[in-house]
């Protein structure tokens, strides 16, 4: 990968995409060094709500979706990776297998890289029906209003 005047590192659609591979990879086996190849120090992954996030850093990253393996023998599958080299966004659907909860998840991720290329921030979104009960159907700690989105 080339590095600009700036010192950023210009990512293109194979490297944005190939880190979001990567990051499922590291799920999958529970790999901190392959975590620390695709995930900032900083990186912020936020859930949705009633799911205890967001989660800071690396290590958390690792033990929360490590526990959920090892519980439940839990894998994820890449669907379909879409990546915008312009935005340094990346949006991912998934499958997540839970043999030990005897269920199919379905989802999405929008995933943010910094300037050296590795993911910080990570937004995840479940297919599932709305819920009623909530006034506001969205992430858990996350800076809607901050970052303009419609509230």
């Amino acid at each position: 990968m080339a590095i600009d005047e700036k010192g950023v590192k210009a990512l293109d659609r194979d490297a944005l995409e190939a880190a979001v591979r990567l990051y499922f990879e590291a799920c999958n086996k529970v790999d901190p060094d392959l975590f620390a190849q695709c995930l900032s120090e900083r990186v912020v992954h936020y859930l949705a709500k009633g799911m205890h996030g967001p989660i800071h850093g690396i290590a958390p990253v690792v033990e929360r979706w490590g526990a959920d393996v090892r519980a439940n023998s839990s894998y994820w599958v890449v669907d379909a990776v879409y990546a915008d080299e312009r935005t340094r966004t990346a949006v991912c659907e998934w499958t997540g297998v839970k043999p030990g909860l005897r269920k199919v998840l379905r989802g999405t991720e929008i995933y943010r890289f910094d300037d050296a290329g590795l993911i910080d921030e990570i937004r995840i979104y479940y297919a599932s029906r709305r819920d009623d009960s909530n006034e506001a159907n969205e992430l858990e700690g996350f800076p809607y209003r901050e970052r303009g989105f419609a509230t």
